[in-house]
């Protein structure tokens, strides 16, 4: 009898502390692109700037538990964005370009934001992108190619997530049916309140039952498609810390069942494709900052409070040396813009003066924007490419835009990148995806499930198992 009495109670302190083990708050951020040489390259920049030897890590890289994950699709070996979001969302591989549906591109399948909602959680979906992109898609739409943003974003309102957060809407309008409800007005009518930016979203949020936080309308008219790069930030741009911020005030208004948040930092990718290396650390620094908001929330509920950060893929095939047996990543501080923030700048010489730029004027604003000819010392070789550059492409015309996945840049714009790229002594192998692993970190309750090398499919599973969210496959 004693026996049984004492088995009895081992059984119910196991459940107990199974249960206490539970998390009930769970934060998963995405870095898109941001593989493990993005990861450890922004952290030898920071030692670089500290002027020591090493790495100076970001916050999440000191997670107690890491790993690496593999991220070939369904049916390639490199995946592109919607398939690796879709994996990262329901534990299931599918066909590149496909959201949310099996590799056939028509069987729809349930996220693991899905399965807490359906635990009884509020769940929020907030990237840097459009809401309607690929990764933040990816959680709550099912669509055979990531290309149909209007349809997307209507799956939007059927899921009926409690917080959704991202730039702004691409194809807010359907162009097939032009004269349709667009996105925009579906809002109010699902019983969404839209707030643009993060002051109008602390004046709205207090009476809205559920939220769509957008940047500005006047940010949206100079960039739609994302929020400003962390490098080319101006005071008043919202920034994925507001958005995670947001995104936790509004979901602990009534947390009693707890909630699930997904954060995408979308625009690392943007950087890589771009193969730019400085806007690449400040977008990875900034996806940290935006991590530190969450760890401020895990800090004061440690004990049910879950934070997994990865990545979807990495892009560029980013190399951190070039075969000097050395980097100098220092001097990518003196980058002040992106690639394309540059570009803006050329664009803006270009219309004040009828396309009539001079050499000496390019020559200033490289000065200014990467401190050639200051504080860089140029080569011969290196000033001969600008000038040819300058020369082919804004006295002759001759030279066409540099397109990247999601940007077209002026020529000169990209050999300045190029050259500081060296001087910094990194590379890139493509413009493109690779199939190299993406870093896998944890802390809280339930992070001891991140271990040893898994698949991507395996990490909503597991934080399914770690917050008890009824799996439906």
């Amino acid at each position: 009898m004693r026996k049984l009495s004492s088995l009895l109670l081992l059984m119910v302190l196991s459940i107990c502390w199974s249960y206490a083990q539970q998390a009930k708050y769970v934060f998963y951020f995405i870095g898109d692109g941001m593989g493990v040489n993005q990861v450890q390259g922004t952290e030898i920049y920071q030692a670089e700037l500290e002027g020591k030897m090493g790495i100076s890590p970001l916050l999440f890289t000191q997670f107690p538990y890491s790993t690496v994950a593999i991220t070939n699709s369904a049916t390639n070996r490199v995946t592109d964005s919607a398939a690796a979001g879709t994996a990262l969302a329901t534990g299931r591989k599918t066909k590149n370009n496909a959201i949310g549906v099996l590799k056939d591109q028509e069987t729809p399948i349930s996220s693991v934001a899905v399965w807490a909602k359906n635990k009884g959680c509020r769940v929020g979906i907030a990237t840097s992108v459009t809401v309607n992109h690929a990764t933040p898609g990816a959680f709550y739409a099912h669509a055979a190619k990531r290309t149909l943003y209007h349809e997307i974003g209507k799956d939007l309102y059927k899921t009926g997530f409690d917080f959704y957060a991202g730039s702004d809407f691409r194809d807010a309008t359907d162009k097939n049916n032009p004269t349709t409800e667009n996105l925009y007005e579906m809002a109010s009518k699902n019983g969404y309140t839209i707030a643009r930016g993060y002051k109008d979203y602390l004046k709205q949020s207090k009476k809205a039952d559920k939220m769509l936080l957008l940047q500005t309308e006047e940010a949206s008219k100079r960039e739609f498609v994302a929020i400003p790069y962390a490098i080319d930030r101006k005071k008043g741009d919202m920034t994925l810390q507001d958005i995670t911020r947001s995104a936790i005030n509004f979901l602990s208004k009534d947390s009693s069942k707890g909630f699930f948040l997904m954060v995408e930092g979308g625009r690392i990718d943007w950087a890589c494709h771009s193969n730019d290396a400085a806007t690449t650390f400040h977008e990875v620094i900034d996806f940290d900052n935006a991590i530190k908001i969450a760890y401020e929330f895990y800090s004061q509920h440690s004990d049910e409070t879950l934070i997994v950060v990865t990545a979807d893929h990495e892009t560029g095939g980013f190399v951190l040396g070039t075969g000097t047996y050395d980097l100098n990543l220092q001097v990518l501080k003196n980058q002040k813009v992106s690639e394309n923030g540059f570009t803006r700048i050329v664009n803006e010489m270009r219309a004040k003066t009828n396309n009539q730029v001079s050499w000496e004027a390019i020559r200033q604003a490289l000065k200014d924007n990467f401190s050639f000819w200051d504080k860089i010392e140029l080569t011969t070789e290196q000033e001969a490419r600008l000038k040819t550059v300058y020369e082919k492409s804004l006295m002759h015309q001759e030279m066409k835009l540099e397109k990247s996945e999601y940007a077209q840049d002026e020529p000169i714009a990209s050999e300045a990148k190029r050259i500081i790229n060296e001087i910094a002594l990194v590379g890139w192998t493509s413009g493109g995806h690779s199939a190299g692993y993406v870093p896998v970190f944890a802390i809280g309750a339930g992070a001891d499930l991140f271990q040893g090398r898994i698949d991507n499919t395996e990490i909503p599973t597991k934080i399914a198992q770690a917050a008890g969210y009824p799996i439906d496959f």
